[in-house]
């Protein structure tokens, strides 16, 4: 029976941890980022609280709590493409839950955030 418990606890605790990316949010790496930002003119938000250096290039900094307070910061086109990133990348899924909600339909978080940007060796301001 102990054996049941500790395995069933071992499940819980996994499946718990893996984060399941919603199905109205794509996420990215620092590469794949970089790669499009060398191409398109895209629209980049630092969503990081607190404020942070941002990476070259970004459009708007706002926290990832008060998306709706800064709502028309935002571009009008909902079916805009909107970058986001914060320092690791929870911030950013908020922010991108809460986009969600006001309607936009293409968002983009990036993988590991500021960090992984850094650590890939990329501009910041």
């Amino acid at each position: 029976m102990k054996k049941r418990h500790y395995i069933l606890a071992v499940i819980f605790i996994v499946s718990g941890c893996t984060f399941q990316e919603p199905d109205y949010l794509k996420a990215i790496t620092a590469a794949e980022l970089n790669q499009i930002m060398q191409h398109e003119d895209i629209f980049l938000v630092d969503v990081h609280t607190p404020e942070q250096k941002h990476i070259k290039g970004t459009d708007l900094v706002i926290p990832y709590n008060e998306i709706e307070k800064y709502q028309d910061k935002f571009p009008k086109d909902q079916h805009t493409a909107i970058y986001l990133y914060c320092e690791g990348g929870p911030m950013g899924n908020a922010a991108a839950k809460s986009l969600h909600g006001l309607g936009y339909d293409n968002l983009t978080n990036l993988k590991g955030g500021a960090k992984a940007w850094r650590k890939a060796g990329f501009d910041f301001e």
